[in-house]
C-alpha cells in the first residue's frame, strides 16, 4: 500500500508532501474530509509500536480535554483517534509495509529515502 494520512488545510503536510516527489499511485486522504476508519487505525497500529505512537499530544483538543492528567491506555489513543481526525499525530506515510509517522525532518528524510529507493 501506498498511502497518506493528513490534512490539506496543515501547511506542514502540503509541504511535506511536495517535497517527497510521490508517484502517481499513492493514495491521499485528507483525514478532514474522510475519517479515517477503525480498519485503517488498525492497519496503522500494525505497523506500528502502540496506537500512542500515531497520537498527537499537540492537539489543541489534548490540552482542552486535559488529557494530559490522565492516565490513557492504548484502546483510549485509539478511540481518541477514531473520535476526531486532529488527534492523529500527521502526516502518516504507508509506503509497501513501512510507515512513517509525524513531520520531523528525520522521519521525512527516512520515508523520502524509502520511496525513492535510496
Amino acid at each position: 500500500m501506498k498511502k497518506i494520512y493528513y490534512l490539506s488545510t496543515c501547511n506542514t503536510c502540503t509541504k511535506i508532501i511536495s517535497e517527497l516527489n510521490l508517484p502517481k499511485d499513492f493514495k491521499l486522504q485528507d483525514i478532514k474530509a474522510e475519517a479515517i476508519t477503525k480498519a485503517q487505525i488498525e492497519e496503522m497500529r500494525s505497523l506500528t509500536a502502540s496506537y500512542e505512537s500515531l497520537f498527537s499530544k499537540r492537539a489543541r483538543l489534548y490540552n482542552e480535554l486535559n488529557l494530559k492528567n490522565k492516565s490513557l491506555t492504548e484502546d483510549d489513543f485509539k478511540n481518541y483517534i477514531l473520535e476526531h481526525y486532529t488527534f492523529l499525530k500527521r502526516p502518516v506515510i504507508v509506503y509497501e509495509g513501512k510507515i512513517f509517522i509525524g513531520n520531523s525532518k528525520k522521519v521525512v528524510e527516512a520515508a523520502k529515502n524509502t520511496i525513492h529507493g535510496q
